[in-house]
């Protein structure tokens, strides 16, 4: 069956089928090779971000199968993979440890029921075709939210790499403290582990970037723990044997009162897995050539959370690390992203005892890293380059990460990256223009200097939409421009960057031309895009603007009013501005032949 044949509703039910025409034995080998090294590859990070969830480590595994294959057979993209993620544990740790002891029983059911809630709500959003809802969370907001998780991963690590005993809590500060009031009693042999393993991950990243450098530091420092163990130096803790490699069954609370209490974390926790997988799913498909569709991402991440819930998973997404991964290892097809799991599996048979030796300082170092990595200083320092309103919803949610509920803090942010985004559609720019000389086509350029003007005529460009919330706006400055120039007998609105007007900007714009009329000067527009036009025709502004006032490019606008400048002030300019200045005086005389061309 070949892509194009199959029905269009069954490829919305069952959108697998729809590239399944794709597989080959070529496509097949492809896959398998990707999915061992996603394995691979998963395997130190599931235990690692479990742990960072407040989980026993199995659970990270788990989230990486079950999840993982639903999400690759009813998502869109071919080279996602979905499983745990840093952002994610650290938003479960955050949202329900103050609810239940982490690793508790009822931490763990409470845990499941959130899974299945955020499954839930992204399946509702993906059914209602939601999926354009993640553009208006910014990329600011996620690079701000990330680097304040990289250090709560940090801190909330910190007890764990030196031995120290500390109680749990997902809050910034009070983990600061903790620590700090029980760092005098550090575990030396705990704290030695830690820095072979974070040593280990360094250099074999460095030195030998082709194996998985986190495989290399668990085991680095697994064996310095058993070493120091068997000389009697020291006993670090460990995560103790993990159960078989089959994802146990799970049966999350149906309980309304629990489902109410979840639910701010629940929504929390589905922007961000969204957002993660969505931007993640359209990255990579950038560079394979694919289109993504956001509904069915949505619905895919749904239905993977609503099946992870019944077998032992947290709350999953898309991941960057082991999607790029899966990507440059060649994958062809989702079913990569379902070998890799099925791999996981048989995996877990061999090494799960082995993880009786893995100390929990062996995590705590990996979670160090993974930290490092988060932090995108690159992209910190362009925004601050480029935006100073994008720093600053940058700074208001990095700090919103360390000071608030970790479920409120990216609505924070999104909320801060709105208000900046309405701040500038409000305040759309007037820019006094005048026309450039050095172009055939005498562009209108900016040019704030009055004496580069004419003195009979104002030109002002207005860049953006012309709505409610910005008429006040384009008001003030247009009573701004009069009070400046009093003596310009014409004002001259360029519209060529107006998109969009609203009925308060019909108005906005006849209220204006009555405004100018009163100070003895005319209004006049120019270039306005044809939506914009028909807008004020049907409302009947035009015949208030004036039609005659109203001119199709800022040639015909020039070649309309300088016939009515008056000549003795023409005389006298210097300016110069249109090219009729340079021949003719406004009542078609020549120019003498010894005036100074401005």
């Amino acid at each position: 069956m070949t892509e194009t044949s199959v029905p269009p509703a069954l490829a919305r039910l069952f959108p697998f089928l729809a590239w399944r025409g794709h597989v080959d034995r070529t496509t097949l080998r492809a896959d398998a090779i990707a999915g061992a090294i996603g394995a691979m590859v998963v395997l130190p990070q599931g235990v690692a971000y479990a742990s960072l969830a407040g989980l026993p480590p199995q659970f990270g595994l788990y989230c990486a199968i079950v999840p993982a294959i639903v999400a690759a057979l009813w998502g869109s993209s071919w080279h996602l993979v979905s499983g745990p993620t840093n952002a994610l544990s650290l938003v479960v740790l955050a949202t329900v440890a103050p609810l239940a002891l982490p690793g508790s029983p009822d931490y763990i059911g409470l845990v499941l029921t959130l899974t299945l809630l955020v499954g839930v709500i992204q399946l509702g959003m993906g059914l209602a075709r939601l999926g354009a809802l993640v553009n208006f969370i910014s990329h600011t907001v996620i690079v701000g939210f990330t680097a304040g998780a990289a250090i709560l991963i940090v801190a909330a690590q910190l007890p764990r790499f030196f031995g120290v005993a500390a109680a749990g809590n997902a809050h910034f500060f009070t983990m600061l403290h903790g620590f700090a009031r029980g760092l005098s009693g550090f575990d030396a042999a705990v704290t030695a582990t830690g820095v072979v393993t974070l040593a280990a991950a360094l250099v074999s990243r460095r030195l030998v970037p082709q194996l998985p450098y986190m495989m290399v530091a668990m085991v680095a420092g697994s064996v310095f723990a058993y070493v120091l163990t068997r000389l009697g130096l020291g006993a670090p803790p460990t995560v103790g044997a993990l159960p078989s490699g089959i994802p146990e069954v799970s049966l999350p609370s149906f309980d309304p009162e629990t489902w109410a209490t979840l639910a701010p974390a629940a929504l929390a926790l589905t922007v961000l897995g969204l957002t993660e997988a969505v931007s993640i799913a359209r990255a990579i498909a950038q560079k394979s050539r694919q289109r993504i569709d956001g509904n069915q991402e949505f619905i895919g991440q749904g239905l993977s959370n609503i099946a992870g819930a019944f077998f032992s998973a947290y709350p999953s997404s898309g991941s960057f690390n082991r999607s790029g991964v899966n990507y440059e290892a060649g994958a062809r097809t989702p079913l990569a992203a379902v070998a890799a799991a099925l791999f996981l599996v048989a995996i877990l048979f061999a090494v799960a005892p082995l993880a009786a030796y893995l100390p929990h300082a062996v995590m705590a170092a990996l979670l160090f890293v993974v930290a490092w990595g988060l932090i995108d200083f690159e992209e910190m320092r362009r925004i601050a380059r480029t935006s100073r309103g994008d720093l600053v919803v940058l700074v208001v949610t990095f700090v919103a990460t360390l000071t608030i509920a970790l479920e409120v803090a990216i609505f924070v942010g999104m909320l801060a990256s709105l208000f900046f985004y309405l701040n500038r559609t409000t305040h759309p720019s007037l820019t006094p223009v005048v026309p450039d000389a050095s172009t055939a086509q005498r562009r209108f350029v900016p040019d704030p200097d009055p004496a580069h003007r004419c003195p009979q005529l104002d030109i002002l460009r207005i860049d953006g939409s012309l709505f409610f919330g910005a008429v006040e706006h384009v008001r003030d400055e247009i009573e701004a421009a009069r009070r400046a120039r009093p003596t310009a007998t014409h004002l001259l609105l360029v519209g060529s960057g107006v998109n969009f007007i609203d009925v308060a900007g019909c108005e906005c714009l006849a209220q204006a031309a009555r405004y100018v009329r009163e100070t003895g000067a005319t209004l006049h527009l120019c270039n306005l895009k044809p939506a914009v036009h028909a807008a004020l025709e049907r409302g009947g502004f035009l015949e208030e603007i004036g039609a005659a006032n109203v001119h199709p490019t800022k040639g015909d606008a020039i070649a309309t009013l300088y016939p009515t400048f008056d000549v003795a002030t023409c005389r006298d300019c210097v300016a110069r501005i249109f090219t009729e200045c340079q021949v003719t005086l406004p009542d078609g005389q020549p120019r003498a032949a010894n005036t100074v061309a401005g």
